[in-house]
């Protein structure tokens, strides 16, 4: 996994709402096998990855639901904007996720689409529990008075 602020990476998409939703265990980096019309379209920081999420399709993880808008210029070689993309992981890592996810009720969740040092796609993958209501109103909670102490702090000097 690259550190948050590593000045390399592109993020072309961001699941924002994902670590509201969900309380992120683990996180693993994965690549995605794209076709060229996609990464076009991702380079154009087009994609959205809100109501997307990774499951088993056989012996591989597929993502599912994730949005590449088509490629303008591509005519007629353009992709399916949400067709299932394969996601290249180890087997053993592929082999935990999908266990967490059978075994323990977890869901694997993208958190971001990027382009890496070297100009690859990868997406940052969470392993997570989904949220209760009352866990949501307590993070929103602190959220505000993070934000509420920071401003008192500024204020005072």
């Amino acid at each position: 996994m690259a550190p948050k602020s590593d000045p390399n990476r592109k993020v072309v998409a961001d699941n924002r709402s994902a670590r509201y939703h969900y309380a992120i265990e683990d996180v693993i980096e994965a690549g995605i096998a794209l076709s060229g019309t996609e990464v076009k379209s991702l380079r154009n920081g087009k994609a959205t990855i809100g109501e997307s999420y990774a499951g088993p399709s056989g012996n591989d993880l597929m993502l599912f639901n994730c949005n590449i808008p088509e490629y303008l210029e591509a005519n007629r070689f353009n992709h399916q904007p949400k067709r299932p993309r394969r996601l290249l992981l180890h087997r053993r890592q592929i082999d935990k996720l999908i266990g967490a996810t059978q075994r323990q009720g977890m869901t694997v969740v993208p958190l971001k689409i990027y382009f890496n040092e070297q100009g690859r796609a990868k997406v940052e993958l969470g392993l997570g529990k989904g949220k209760q209501n009352h866990d949501k109103r307590e993070a929103t909670k602190q959220r505000d008075w993070q934000r509420d102490k920071a401003r008192l702090m500024r204020d005072r000097g």
